[in-house]
């Protein structure tokens, strides 16, 4: 039985891999789960933004998640938690997907908030919508906090404490990708949480910030390419080593910025070029990442890291 909210660590949120067709490549979705659990992640977040999971139909993430779950175990990680990316723009749908999710081997769910009307996403609305689908769900629901894919709505502190403390043991954390280092430590520390509540920072970019500030660990997106950095950075500041952790933050924040600017398809087409499986592939309407992508300096700060990846 996993426990009431993720352990602290390192999550990777999955990338989705597809074949020419646009068909899941689940063979490949096998290789990097074995990868990323050799590499000693605490969990994996399937459908994510990263997952792609507003291309994938219900079957589909329930496929993935049970494929990741079943390599889990044959790795020997049945420690390893598993998030499920639940959210949709109804709190129907997002309650059946928290249904399904839990079905498929899920620990936990993420969700975000609904986004369609954005106007009409006051935080008062937002509060119920979180509450009605916490109440519903058979697993423990996260909060996702990403302005940039629901329309700007931007969760603040003051309802997510809320909502941790009005759904004890069904609310149990937050991804906090909106890069609010100030909110992450509020909601770190707020004093009317009394149970367990993980904060989490949503981007490699601001990795050892976060733990400064009280985080959870991370979920990060950079995770897929180099787990085992983003596992060292977490023992380097538990040691007390800030300056060896600062060099590898400098060295993680460089990476991310360039997989940033190659977006979701170039951050497989990454893990293609330096790990020889995936492909840099999305279904439509993104696109495909060619190989020259890489040239020039993308090449020289990737390679560094992937170099330190593998040295670990």
């Amino acid at each position: 039985m996993a426990p009431v909210c993720p352990p602290r660590g390192v999550y990777a949120p999955v990338v989705a891999f597809f074949h020419e067709d646009e068909s899941l490549d689940i063979e490949a979705l096998k290789v990097h789960v074995a990868r990323l659990a050799k590499g000693g992640v605490a969990g994996l977040v399937i459908q994510g933004s990263n997952g792609e999971a507003p291309h994938l139909l219900h079957s589909e993430r329930q496929q993935v998640i049970s494929a990741a779950r079943s390599i889990l175990k044959e790795q020997g990680r049945d420690d390893a938690a598993i998030i499920a990316g639940c959210g949709a723009p109804s709190t129907r749908e997002t309650i059946q997907l928290c249904l399904e999710a839990k079905e498929a081997g899920a620990d936990y769910a993420l969700v975000l908030s609904p986004s369609y009307w954005p106007q009409a996403m006051g935080q008062p609305v937002i509060k119920k919508f979180f509450t009605d689908v916490a109440n519903a769900s058979p697993i423990p629901i996260l909060i996702y906090n990403f302005p940039g894919v629901t329309s700007g709505i931007d969760i603040n502190s003051d309802t997510i404490v809320e909502l941790a403390v009005a759904s004890p043991d069904k609310i149990v954390g937050c991804k906090l990708t909106c890069g609010n280092l100030g909110k992450l430590h509020r909601v770190a520390h707020d004093k009317r949480i009394h149970t367990p509540f993980a904060t989490f920072a949503g981007k490699s970019d601001f990795f050892l910030h976060g733990l400064v500030g009280g985080s959870n660990g991370v979920i990060a997106a950079a995770a897929n390419l180099v787990p085992k950095v983003h596992v060292r950075l977490l023992e380097l500041y538990d040691a007390g080593k800030l300056a060896e952790a600062q060099e590898l933050q400098t060295y993680l924040s460089e990476a991310d910025w360039v997989l940033v600017g190659l977006g979701v398809a170039g951050l497989k087409a990454a893990i293609d070029r330096y790990y020889s499986y995936g492909g840099g592939r999305s279904r439509r309407p993104l696109g495909f990442v060619q190989a020259g992508a890489f040239e020039g300096e993308r090449d020289i700060i990737l390679k560094r890291i992937v170099d330190i990846e593998n040295a670990l």
